[in-house]
Parts: C-alpha cells; structure tokens; sequence
C-alpha cells in the first residue's frame, strides 16, 4: 500500500504525461511506428518517475518496475532514477536512494546513471552534488552527463539544437577532467536529436550537419544509441544511416554497442534491437553487447586519458576490427586515444 507521503510525493514531483507527447514538443510525427516508439519512450520514462517517487524503499520501487514489460522498462528505470536522485537532493529523508536502487537494479546501471543526469536540469546547482552522491563509478559517471545534455536538447530545442548552445558552464557530477564534460553533453544531445527528428534518418542527419564539425562525432554516438534503444526506424533506412554517416560511422557504430550492451545487461534486448545493431554494425546484438563489456576500463583515467573517452575509442576500433570494416576514418582510431 502506497503512504500518502508517497502519494503527495508522485503528485508534487511527477511530470506531466503530456510532456512526452512529439506534439507537445513541436518535433515531427512522420508515422505512426515512429511515434508510438517515442512517445512510448517518454511516457515510460514518466511512468517510472512516479513509481520511485512514491516507493519508501528503492528495493519496492524495482519490484514494481520489474513488471513493467521489457521494451519499456529501461526508460520506466531511468525516469525512476532521476526521481530517487532529486529525493537524494532535498533536505527530506535519507540520502542514498540512488545508491540503493543501483544496489537494487544494477542490470539497469546504464540507465539509472542517465536518469540522473535528467535531476541536474531540474535541480537548482548547489543540490546537485547531493542528487549525483550516489554515482561512485568513475567510468559510468560521465553517463549522468549524457542524461542531462538529452534534457536540455529534449525540453530546450531551440536553444540547444537550433542555436547549437555550448554550456560554459556545465553540471559536473566529477571534477575529474572537467574538460570532457562537453563531450559527455553532445551524446546526450544526439540521443535526443533522434527524438527531435522524430526518428527520421534523414531528418537526423540535417540536424547534425548544422552542429559545428567538431561536435558531431559525440553527436552521431548518440544518434547510434537512440536509434537503437529507442527504435523507429525501419533497418533499411538504418542502413542508409550508417553508410552517410561516412568517416563517423565508428561513432555511430559505438553507439549502437552501447544501446545493445544496457538492453542485454537488462534482458530486455527487443528484436528492434537486433535489427538495428545488425544494421548499424553489421553484428549481433551479444557481439556487440561483448565488445562492450571486454573494452570497459576502470579508474578515472587511463594514461592520463579520460576512461569514459577510452572505453568509446576502444570499442569504436575493436568494432571495425571484428566487423572487417573498410570505412574512412577508422583507420584513425586507436585504442585509448
């Protein structure tokens, strides 16, 4: 049984679901298999907020995610994790219900670190350490950021897609290498472009192009994650993605590796996912999900590098090694650099 804090809380913090709706937020509706996967995206995603808010407990929040079905679930545990983490911000209750849903969920540790980073666009600065405490992993912290650069680009279109704004400033849940915190952003901002798009390829790829050229290899990264996560294209037009995405198709590829690594951790993988990580990459989504978990590194660093950097480079290199790649560019990447 809820408490009725519970239900003030769900009340008081939950968005509205409206808020998840293409039409509400001015991007296209281009069929309706584009738009039930996005909104649906969103609107689990909501639905998930308002499950942690009012749980006592992360453990009796996982239970009732863990019956939500499979293709929505990770964004149902990502909303619930922006919620846990701005509880974890105010001065109510304890502080680690970030920390004991990663205890609790920890096949979803992807996306509850991205869910918080959704909490730091929210959440006035000086509560946003509070909201980050529970994130002690030094390589998946920088996912916080990507969560809240999705934010930003989702909910502040015009500002930063249209106008392409840079934070000078940005939330850092790590004060270690505050320089890649750009980086980290402009992933989170390319997941978010797929859903600006309204998951048209083509769309997505005029979007990009109006970035400055620096900015879209993060942002193809996250092209590649969302259009796998997410879904909404058919694996022709992924195909097509891929082979324009020219010299960043290892990007792009990355991308797709992540999506596919957080859906087999999670054992949700959906057959959309197997079919876009085959499009994209050319693999299956358990070669690719392995290609994942044998580059992860550990530390802050490696080689004075940044390891959320390494693990990307890694992958993209070990992508083109095992698909046989013959595209422009991955020649040019190397392994920790």
């Amino acid at each position: 049984m809820v408490s009725w804090t519970g239900h003030i809380r769900r009340i008081g913090l939950t968005p509205s679901a409206n808020q998840a709706l293409l039409r509400k937020r001015g991007f296209p509706e281009r069929d309706p298999h584009a738009k039930a996967c996005l909104e649906m995206a969103g609107g689990s995603f909501i639905e998930g907020f308002g499950v942690a808010a009012q749980s006592s407990t992360a453990v009796e929040a996982t239970g009732t995610l863990a019956r939500i079905d499979g293709v929505r679930r990770g964004f149902a545990v990502e909303g619930a994790a922006m919620a846990m983490a701005i509880r974890d911000a105010l001065p109510l209750g304890h502080r680690h219900h970030v920390a004991d849903l990663l205890e609790a969920a920890d096949e979803h540790i992807y996306m509850i670190h991205v869910g918080v980073g959704w909490s730091f666009a929210r959440l006035p600065r000086p509560l946003r350490r509070a909201a980050a405490r529970g994130l002690t992993d030094p390589t998946l912290t920088w996912l916080a950021l990507d969560g809240y650069g999705f934010h930003q680009a989702f909910f502040h279109t015009d500002k930063y897609v249209k106008r392409q704004y840079i934070d000078p400033d940005p939330p850092l849940p790590t004060h270690h290498h505050p320089g890649y915190a750009p980086h980290a952003i402009d992933q989170g901002i390319g997941r978010a472009l797929w859903f600006v798009a309204g998951a048209d390829p083509h769309r997505a790829l005029r979007l990009i192009e109006a970035f400055a050229p620096q900015r879209h290899e993060d942002l193809f990264a996250g092209i590649g994650l969302a259009a796998t996560y997410a879904g909404g294209a058919s694996a022709d037009e992924l195909e097509e993605l891929a082979e324009r995405a020219g010299r960043h198709r290892p990007a792009l590829a990355q991308g797709s590796v992540f999506a596919a690594e957080a859906r087999t951790r999670a054992h949700i993988a959906q057959p959309h996912t197997e079919a876009a990580v085959r499009a994209i990459t050319g693999l299956g989504v358990t070669e690719a999900a392995a290609i994942a978990t044998r580059s992860r590194p550990s530390g802050h660093t490696v080689d004075g590098q940044v390891s959320f950097e390494v693990w990307r480079r890694r992958i993209m290199l070990r992508w083109a090694t095992d698909s046989k790649s013959p595209l422009p560019g991955t020649d040019r990447v190397k392994e920790g650099s």
